[in-house]
């Protein structure tokens, strides 16, 4: 397949597989399994077992792995997935391949990446405690771990169809969400029952898990840094005494962004440090962190009911002056910034 032959309805299926909640199909992927195993030139394995997540399956896998065999995941998924890479590098050459990729897989990578990252850090954080030697040991399983749903970057930029090399691993990817190979078992994962991200594609949501999967393993996040589940609790009843009080930076930073920083300007009794004619600086000192320095500007254009829209924008904290955060926006020093009109 040439690169200009890959369809955005490809990227646009892929997409979707990444993204999709639900029970897994069992039966279409317990058949990609064994077909998997047949294009690397292994015997079927002799059991197909589920686990509810990821969770789930580091800790049955860290239980049981002399009874399963060793892992064959190279033979299963980086043997064929070398040798698809390097046919398509001889068929289209360093810049076909490479046009081939930003037309497909790069398009997902950066979104997928992310994910299976902070699944990774979910799992080991849960089951290791802190304990150093567990983390060790958990990530080496996690690193015996075919991605299923989570390897559509990958797949997206090779020919999957049937008869294929990679038709199997592309049916299990359909069809269910990570999975263990092993000599004699595999061990397949559920698919979460929910997802919740931004526009960025970040995992985000402020009342309940961004990430959910069956057995109730869950990942919490705020515009894509991990929170505690309780603390999404506490951002329907803030104060600014209580966003001052939290001890952690990166927590507090995520109740103001949550809170609204000109809500919070106006209930903390707030000061402007500097006002000129392009708008008001404000300062909030925040202890054990930088400031955080914000514009706010007035829009010229009325708005079709005659009213001015009020904007907040926020700028580095070396920020002096409201014409140099205002400049800052724009990608300007202070002395270039004499625009006609404010917009």
């Amino acid at each position: 397949m040439r690169a200009d032959e890959m369809k955005t309805e490809d990227v646009t299926e892929w997409r979707q597989v990444a993204a999709a909640t639900g029970p897994a199909d069992r039966a279409a992927a317990e058949a990609g399994v064994r077909l998997a195993y047949r294009r690397a030139g292994l015997p079927e394995p002799g059991r197909i077992r589920w686990a509810a997540s990821p969770r789930e399956a580091v800790r049955l896998v860290a239980a049981e792995k002399d009874t399963l065999g060793p892992s064959v995941r190279d033979a299963i998924r980086s043997r064929p997935w070398a040798a698809e890479r390097a046919a398509v590098h001889v068929q289209l050459g360093p810049g076909g391949w490479s046009e081939r990729w930003n037309a497909t897989g790069a398009r997902l990578w950066d979104t997928t990446q992310a994910l299976t990252s902070r699944i990774r850090t979910g799992v080991v954080e849960e089951l290791a405690d802190g304990r150093r030697k567990e983390q060790a040991a958990l990530r080496l399983v996690l690193l015996d771990a075919v991605l299923g749903q989570h390897e559509a970057a990958w797949l997206c930029a090779f020919d999957t169809s049937e008869g294929g090399s990679l038709d199997g691993l592309a049916a299990v990817a359909r069809a269910a969400g990570w999975w263990w190979p092993f000599e004699r078992e595999a061990i397949v994962c559920e698919r979460p029952t929910e997802l919740h991200r931004d526009e960025a594609g970040r995992l985000d949501r402020a009342d309940g898990p961004a990430l959910a999967f069956p057995d109730g393993f869950a990942l919490h996040a705020w515009r894509g840094m991990p929170v505690p589940g309780e603390f999404l609790h506490e951002l329907s009843a803030l104060t600014p005494e209580r966003i001052r009080a939290e001890g952690n930076a990166e927590l507090r930073r995520v109740m103001l962004e949550h809170y609204g920083y000109d809500r919070y300007l106006d209930e903390s009794g707030a000061v402007p440090v500097h006002r000129d004619e392009t708008g008001v600086l404000w300062r909030i000192q925040l202890t054990g962190d930088e400031d955080v320095v914000m514009v706010e500007v007035v829009n010229s254009t009325p708005e079709p009911d005659g009213t001015s829209r009020t904007y907040w924008l926020r700028v580095p904290p070396t920020t002096r002056t409201a014409k140099e955060g205002v400049a800052w926006t724009f990608g300007l020093h202070p002395d270039a910034y004499e625009p006609e009109r404010q917009t």
